[in-house]
């Protein structure tokens, strides 16, 4: 609880650590979203547990401010102290993301025509894997969704809807909700790619449906060398190296 820095994520610490944190983001997520969100992630495990979530008031609803790269992290935040250490050096402006080693450009859908031969065929896969692990096992979880969330955004830009892509804490809810309703996470993935895919060949899509940019570079992480993603909760936005 030492990096806890409000209430907020002093519940979300003791929710994890009574073994109530399994429908949770990662922490690295939890802390990126705004303070309401917070409260409303934590409401339900907090409520089995018998703990109240703390009252939102409108100072605490501000975005949270991005740490210091020299800040001290425990052990459990790899995630995090990668992120600091690729984009603490990096500007945010608007559409694009400057860095030292380089820049990202905010990625629009790109019509068919643009895209390498094959992608839409049949043959091009999601290939998520099934999760076989124990899902009350937290840092197992982790793992696995934040390796397929890599891939899933990744094969999102491949087919061209780089600016279509579901936030980690959409991607985080789902698994729960259809591995709770007794559905393979992996194959209904799977499913809906294929589905795009047809989508794709046939209907036209906008380059992007609205004009919403981060506020923060704190809302963003590293997915490899050529990709950042950036979300609020509500609206995700890929960031891709002219290198790619």
């Amino acid at each position: 609880m030492e990096n806890a820095r409000t209430d907020l994520e002093t519940l979300y610490c003791k929710v994890v650590s009574e073994g109530q944190g399994a429908g949770l983001p990662t922490w690295t997520d939890f802390r990126r979203n705004d303070p309401k969100v917070q409260a409303l992630l934590l409401r339900r495990p907090a409520g089995r547990l018998g703990l109240v979530v703390p009252e939102v008031t409108a100072s605490s609803a501000k975005p949270p401010q991005p740490q210091p790269a020299n800040d001290p992290d425990d052990a459990k935040q790899v995630d995090t102290r990668q992120f600091r250490g690729k984009l603490a050096r990096c500007r945010l402006e608007g559409p694009r993301i400057n860095c030292p080693q380089g820049r990202y450009d905010l990625i629009s859908n790109l019509p068919n025509r643009k895209l390498a031969n094959g992608v839409l065929a049949a043959e091009n896969h999601l290939g998520l894997s099934s999760f076989t692990g124990d899902r009350s096992d937290e840092d197992a979880v982790r793992r696995y969704l934040s390796d397929a969330y890599d891939r899933y955004i990744l094969k999102m830009v491949e087919i061209g809807l780089g600016a279509n892509t579901m936030s980690f804490t959409a991607f985080h809810n789902a698994f729960h909700t259809m591995e709770d309703g007794g559905v393979d996470f992996a194959r209904r993935m799977e499913r809906t790619f294929t589905l795009l895919k047809q989508d794709k060949k046939n209907l036209a899509v906008k380059a992007r449906y609205h004009d919403e940019l981060p506020q923060d570079l704190s809302l963003c992480a590293v997915i490899n060398a050529d990709i950042v993603v950036c979300d609020n909760v509500g609206t995700n936005w890929v960031y891709v190296s002219p290198s790619r």
